[in-house]
C-alpha cells in the first residue's frame, strides 16, 4: 500500500505492531515514538504530516455523486434542489470541486432588507458531500442530502 491509500486505523496499527515487536525484542518503545517511526518509514515528516494526508485520503476512493446527478441539500443555510455541472477530484486528497446548478436561486444573505441570488455556484466538498469552508456561524457553506 502506498501511503495515499494508508488509513489513519492502518498507521496506527503499524505502530501498535512495531511497537509490540521492539517490546518483545527487549527494546521499550512509546506508542508516539512507534507513531514517529512508522510516519518515518513511509518517508513522511512526522506523526501529523501523514495522519493529515491518510485522513485525507481515507474516502477519496469513489466520487460521492456524478455529473448530471440532481442534488439536494443546503448552501450556505439555505435549502436547494439542483443539478451537478462539474466534479472534479482536487490532487492527492478526499476533496472535490463542485459546480451545481440550482433550479430555484438561492438568496445567500440572510437580511431582510437585501438580497443576493445564486443559480450556480463552484464549492469544495468531502466524500461525504460537505464543505469543509464554514459560514460564521459553524455551519459547512455546502452540505448535501448524499
Amino acid at each position: 500500500m502506498t501511503m495515499a491509500t494508508l488509513t489513519v486505523d492502518e498507521l496506527k496499527s503499524q505502530a501498535k505492531r512495531l511497537r509490540d515487536a521492539l517490546g518483545a525484542a527487549g527494546t521499550p518503545l512509546t506508542h508516539s515514538a512507534a507513531l514517529e517511526m512508522v510516519a518515518k518509514s513511509h518517508g513522511a515528516r512526522d506523526w501529523n504530516t501523514i495522519a493529515a494526508k491518510a485522513a485525507r485520503s481515507d474516502n477519496a476512493e469513489l466520487p460521492p455523486i456524478a455529473v448530471g446527478a440532481v442534488v439536494t441539500g443546503r448552501y450556505l443555510g439555505q435549502p436547494f434542489i439542483g443539478t451537478v455541472l462539474a466534479l472534479s477530484r482536487l490532487s492527492d486528497s478526499s476533496y472535490y470541486r463542485i459546480t451545481m446548478h440550482f433550479d430555484e436561486a438561492v438568496d445567500v444573505v440572510t437580511f431582510d432588507s437585501f438580497s443576493a441570488f445564486r443559480k450556480r455556484v463552484t464549492g469544495t466538498i468531502d466524500g461525504k458531500g460537505v464543505s469543509p469552508q464554514r459560514t460564521s456561524n459553524g455551519k459547512p457553506q455546502i452540505e448535501l442530502d448524499l
